[in-house]
């Protein structure tokens, strides 16, 4: 981009390039433009590819962490070569870089998962020993704890390629985030939706967080009219609950924060990979305290868990 089209350009967005990524930055740039009474051009959109597009051979873990879907951002954000970065809320890591803040949320999409598969209705209706792939240690531990007989396998990749594992009978199911397949106008695939109570969501799930450098008023002021209060409470909940467990892409963790006017309740869950074991706590307040509640919910179940269940 030439010095004049930046000097044209209300903000310079980052984002991932991959479909469901586009989707999200479209969306803010929508919002964002429309808040402003400004052409959309006028918030130039750049595609960074991150370490984790690049990875798909190996669960997040074995290749470094969350961190590998917003590093290539976030050095693009302290150089100033963006001015924020748009990311799916669960892809953030729980203590982010210097010099850069969340500076808040979009409204949260619908925060369930869905079972795709052509072979069964649900998950009880799959056979026995049938393959599901999904990348999520959670999403695994939650599958086994239900049907220990299933196998999970690792499916990585954006949405159109594990649809197409499943298309093509590599695997006989998958689970993926109905928020996605919502914005990618893709929920048609999905066979059934899972209930809360059988599979709570990442912590994170269905939210499109927006970060900007600390102190970047201009860019903060610009946001301001499109950023979702509620949802980004609910997230604080969810981060103050995964940064006390430590939480890492090594533990399958799942936490979900509701919000009725000044109140918030908070579940959170802790299973072990192979989900023989689940640890579960639930809290709620208000609104103004949703950090402190997502820690108390870590900190009860930090009391009834053996010391190094998170270690295993």
């Amino acid at each position: 981009m030439t010095a004049a089209g930046r000097d044209a350009s209300l903000m310079r967005l980052g984002t991932r390039g991959s479909p469901l990524a586009l989707a999200q930055a479209h969306e803010t740039q929508r919002l964002v433009a429309a808040a402003q009474g400004a052409p959309a051009a006028s918030i130039a959109i750049e595609v960074i590819r991150t370490s984790g597009d690049m990875i798909l051979d190996r669960t997040l873990a074995a290749a470094g962490g969350k961190g590998l879907f917003t590093r290539e951002l976030d050095e693009a954000l302290l150089r100033g070569d963006i001015d924020l970065g748009v990311h799916s809320a669960k892809d953030l890591p729980t203590l982010l870089p210097d010099g850069i803040i969340l500076a808040g949320t979009l409204p949260r999409e619908d925060v369930r998962d869905a079972f795709i598969s052509f072979k069964a209705s649900d998950i009880m209706a799959l056979p026995k020993g049938a393959r599901v792939g999904t990348a999520s240690l959670r999403r695994a531990a939650q599958v086994k704890r239900l049907r220990p007989d299933l196998v999970t396998g690792l499916l990585r990749g954006n949405v159109g390629t594990r649809l197409k594992k499943v298309e093509e009978g590599v695997f006989d199911a998958t689970l993926l985030a109905l928020a996605g397949l919502n914005r990618l106008h893709l929920a048609h695939h999905a066979t059934s939706l899972l209930p809360l109570a059988q599979f709570l969501p990442a912590c994170g799930q269905g939210a499109v967080a927006i970060t900007i450098r600390a102190g970047d008023s201009r860019i903060m002021a610009l946001l301001a009219p499109v950023l979702h209060q509620p949802t980004l409470a609910a997230l604080l909940a969810e981060r103050a609950f995964l940064r006390a467990l430590d939480g890492s892409c090594r533990t399958p963790i799942a936490g979900l924060a509701t919000i009725e006017g000044t109140s918030l309740r908070f579940t959170g869950q802790v299973l072990a990979l192979d989900g023989r074991q689940v640890f579960e706590a639930a809290t709620h307040g208000a609104v103004a305290d949703a950090a402190a509640l997502g820690k108390a919910a870590a900190d009860d179940i930090l009391r009834h868990m053996p010391a190094d269940f998170l270690k295993a």
